[in-house]
């Protein structure tokens, strides 16, 4: 499961970022998980309230934001929403489509004390 690694990377940045800005507690993390983004945020919510415990981030809400997939159809000209890799766009039925959203996994806002 990556989720385990992603998620102890989001930790690691919350340390860094305590040590840098001198905050002591994480009370609300909110993520950006793309919906192409090959990342389970069920899973990530998972490891966060697993591995969280004895940091920073212990009892820490985790708001996660999920945008949607867009494309750029190379066929009809035309900013599309998509939901998978490989699917056809929605206008046009082309598939030259170039992925211009939806891939995000990062830290959007924190509250902290």
């Amino acid at each position: 499961m990556h989720e385990m690694s992603l998620t102890n990377g989001i930790l690691r940045i919350l340390e860094d970022q305590a040590r840098t800005r001198n905050f002591s507690r994480v009370r609300t993390v909110w993520l950006e998980i793309g919906t192409l983004s090959h990342v389970d945020p069920e899973a990530i919510r998972f490891c966060f309230e697993s591995t969280s415990k004895g940091t920073i981030a212990e009892e820490a809400c985790l708001v996660i934001l999920e945008p949607a997939g867009q494309a750029w159809c190379l066929d009809c000209s035309q900013s599309v929403t998509v939901t998978r890799r490989g699917d056809p766009c929605p206008i046009c039925g082309g598939f030259m489509l170039h992925v211009t959203g939806g891939e995000e996994l990062r830290i959007t806002e924190l509250e902290v004390e």
